[in-house]
Order: structure tokens, then sequence, then C-alpha cells
């Protein structure tokens, strides 16, 4: 997927931090994922047509909200925005012939509103097309004999069920029918015969054809979900949420009911972010991380010297765009990617496994055994896990020991100055633990060795490893209350204990 932003700045400290539980991650993606919306989603279908032999299908949906009875509010990140304009996204066919689509919540609110008649039109520029489309038909129909008929032009997307719906409104003695998908044919009829077309079972607005186009995509997305077929991605726990949140329902407050509800949708899911880790370990696969580069990894002869046996990948004769040109960042190019890494490296490690002697067919179901310990794992970036486990308990990473800075004569330090500090050595993120303490987390342990040699004898920073029995305030304040507790006890056995003199 494409958004039209991925961290929101608002509030303060929501960009991931690798101090976050996956709990704490989740909720503030969450916020992200109200605020921002999807531009773009790739969809590439692998079919196993013969032996080893894969045909993709993949496609670019642009997609836009359905605006149903409440207009929808997004927001545009300035640097997502560049960031897709740089790699060439077409914001006119976002913005102007956007697929629509909605959740469950949505679509009950305007099969409510379409049930109770209560429509009405909340878009500035569709009120501007209704005017205009309802001047033009009162200016005709005056004059206009029974069964004359008259075509409104250049109306886009939901504007044609908009138009119609406010003409028949209105006007009772006019009946309107779509031409293609741009314009409206406008007929003068009497009210029997209107009557006679409003019970026909053709008539293109009733309530289940209105829902059916307002869903728009949201049907394709059921249509997946039914399919139950292993869902591939790449670092793909945001797209996750945005498919939670558009198409099936709000984002729910609690973590786990949405782990449930994810798991329920998409039983089998695999992160190509996670089974490139799992190459790392047990392949001698290059540390790279992005998507294109573990492809083109992949694809080169080094990994698969003269192997009958490696799955070939075919585009469809009508999808083949992909075949000649890399289109990074597109939606369906990037889907492309994902299933063409998922079955070489699957491809790779059943090589490793069983000493490089492959069998001349491997099937997917192999594959799918030889990726068992990534099933539904998906990668969790920077944070307190490795991965947030679909089906299971999530397993906490194995990160370096904690730093903390004690600062002495440099008043008024705060995480963002110590951040700059150490910025330029290695990268850590920072927690005020005190005033004038701070605690520093890496995932590098040499980043960790070298603050350490090289903040040795710094005049006004002092790093240790952190110790939770000295260094943590409420164990520090326990330990000085109760020092001070066992003085005054002490003095009081030795005062009270003291023999008494009589003069």
């Amino acid at each position: 997927m494409e958004f039209t932003g991925l961290h929101s700045t608002f509030p303060q400290n929501s960009e991931p931090s690798l101090f976050d539980s996956p709990v704490e991650r989740y909720l503030k993606a969450r916020q992200s994922v109200q605020r921002f919306t999807v531009t773009q989603l790739g969809l590439a279908m692998f079919s196993n047509e013969s032996s080893n032999k894969y045909v993709v299908h993949s496609y670019n949906f642009f997609l836009f909200p359905s605006f149903g009875v409440t207009d929808v509010e997004f927001t545009l990140s300035a640097s997502s925005i560049r960031f897709l304009s740089h790699y060439g996204f077409d914001y006119n066919k976002f913005l102007k012939d956007g697929i629509p689509y909605m959740n469950e919540v949505q679509e009950k609110i305007l099969s409510q509103h379409l049930l109770a008649g209560s429509w009405k039109v909340n878009s500035a520029l569709d009120r501007d097309v209704l005017k205009k489309a309802i001047d033009e038909v009162t200016c005709w129909i005056a004059s206009a004999g029974e069964e004359e008929t008259m075509i409104l032009q250049d109306l886009s997307g939901y504007q044609m069920f908009e138009v119609q719906l406010v003409l028949r409104q209105a006007l009772q003695n006019v009946w309107t029918q779509p031409l293609g998908d741009k314009e409206v044919m406008v007929k003068k009829v009497s009210p029997q015969h209107r009557q006679l077309l409003e019970n026909s079972r053709y008539d293109c607005c009733q309530k289940e054809l209105i829902l059916l186009s307002a869903r728009g995509f949201t049907n394709l997305f059921q249509t997946l979900v039914k399919a139950k077929k292993p869902l591939v991605g790449h670092n793909m726990l945001m797209d996750l949420m945005h498919l939670h949140d558009k198409f099936y329902k709000p984002l729910p407050e609690s973590y786990e009911e949405f782990k449930r509800n994810i798991h329920n949708l998409f039983p089998v899911l695999i992160d190509t972010k996670t089974v490139t880790k799992s190459l790392w370990k047990k392949c001698p696969f290059p540390r790279v991380s992005n998507l294109l580069e573990v492809y083109a990894v992949l694809c080169s002869s080094n990994q698969y010297p003269e192997d009958p046996a490696c799955p070939v990948i075919a585009l469809a004769s009508d999808c083949s765009r992909y075949a000649e040109k890399k289109s990074p960042h597109e939606a369906g190019y990037d889907a492309f990617l994902c299933g063409s890494v998922l079955l070489k490296s699957a491809h790779l490690l059943l090589c490793r496994s069983t000493d490089d002697a492959v069998e001349a067919d491997p099937s997917f179901s192999q594959y799918l055994s030889v990726l068992a310990e990534c099933l539904n794992k998906v990668n969790f970036i920077r944070g307190g896990v490795s991965s947030i486990n679909f089906c299971g308990e999530d397993a906490p990473c194995q990160y370096p020991p904690l730093l903390v800075v004690h600062v002495h004569g440099w008043p008024g330090l705060n995480e963002r100055q110590i951040y700059q500090e150490f910025k330029a050595l290695c990268r850590f993120d920072v927690r005020q633990l005190s005033k004038n303490q701070f605690i520093l987390l890496s995932n590098k342990f040499k980043h960790v060795r070298r603050v350490l040699r090289d903040y040795r004898h710094h005049p006004h920073l002092r790093v240790s490893v952190y110790r939770h029995w000295r260094d943590s305030p409420p164990v520090s304040c326990l330990l000085q209350v109760s020092g001070i507790v066992a003085l005054w006890s002490l003095l009081a056995f030795v005062l009270g204990g003291a023999p008494c003199r009589s003069f």
C-alpha cells in the first residue's frame, strides 16, 4: 500500500521507539492510521500453473474514500507526498478516479440513510455538479414532451448516483438511467410510468446497487477474505492496520482484539521482512533489507547456480509492464516483488534444509513447511519485540544492555539534546529517568561498546550500564528511606539500651 502519511506528529512522542511494547506501538500506529488514508493498493496474484512455474497477475488500485452520507477527512504528510511524487505517483488518478471504499460501520450508516430516504450531499464539489445538473434538467423539462430524453455528461464516480437520487427526489415526472461511466440519461415520464419503473428490479438506483458501488474496493477485500489464501507483504503491520480500519471495522482500542480480528480475516500471513531475517541466520545472505535489493540478490546467479528446480516466475501477458521496467513504490510492483521474494526465499531455505538435494518440482505446501517459523509473524520495526505473532504470544527481543547517562554541571538537558549529543556517534533511543539521568537503548552491541569507551572521561556525562537496583529512581528512593529507617532504628537501639546513671 501507499499512504498519505505514515507517522503522525500529533500528539508528541508518537514516533516509533525501541522502548515501545507491542501495545504502545499499536496505539501510536492506530492514531496515525485514523489520520491518514490509503492512496494506492497493489495486488499480485500468483498461480502455480505447472510444475515450478508461477504466473503473476499484478494490479494497481487507486483508492479514494467513499463520501456516502458524511464527508471523510484525512491528513496529508508533506514528506510522504514528496516521496510519492519523486517516484511518479499520479495524484490525478487518486483524486479524480480513485475507487471508493468503506468499512462496515460506514456501510451501516449509509444503509440506514438510504432506507430512511434522508440522503444528502456533503461534498461542495458535488453540490456544484448537482446544481448545474438540476438547472439543466429544470430548463429542459418545461418544454419537453413525454418520453423525451436528455443526457447529463462529465459525471464521475459517486456523482452518477447522487445526481440520479437528487433528481428523482426533486422532480416527480423524470426518470434516470446511467449510460456508461460518466453519463446519465434523463427521461420525462408520467407519474404512472414512474411508479412502474421504481418497482422494476432493473432499477440501477436500488439500495443494494448503491451500496455495491459505494463499497467499491471493499467488495474485492471481502472476496480476498473469503478466499483464505496466504497474504504476503513486506513490513506489513501498517498495511494490516489500514486493511482493518478502511475495509473491515474501525481499529479497536485493544491490541489483542486487533490481532484476533486479523487472524480471523487472514489465517496465513507471511511478512517477507521476517523471511529475510531468517535468511540472514541460515544462509550466507547479504544484510540487505530493502525489498528491491532483496529481490535483486535472490535473482542473481550466485544464489541459484544452475538450479532447475528454482521457481520460474512469469508475468501474465496482460500484466507484463513490470517485466520491462522497475517501478519501486508503485503498489502493484511492490506486491509483485513480495510474492517473488517469498517463493525464491522459500526455495533457498528448502535447499539449505535438505543439503541442496531438492526434488525436481517442490510444491507450494513444501515452501510453506520450510517457512513454518515465519508464518503469522509480522516484523516489528525498532521495538520491544522482534515480530508480532498473530496466532500466539509475541517473543521479546534480545537487545544489548541499557545505558544510563548521569549529567553533571550541564543543567536543563532534555531527551532531544541527549539524542543529538550521541547521534553523530551512533543511534540510540532516549528516555528521561530523572532530572539528571537518561536511559539509552540501542539494538546494536557495537554502539553500546563504542559509547562506553568514548565517554569514559567526559567532563559532564558519565555513562554506565544500567542497573535496576542502583539506577531506578523508585528503588534508589526505597533504599535511601530504608537506610534512614535502619539508621534511626540503630540509634534508638543504642540509646535505648544504654544503662541509666543515678546521681
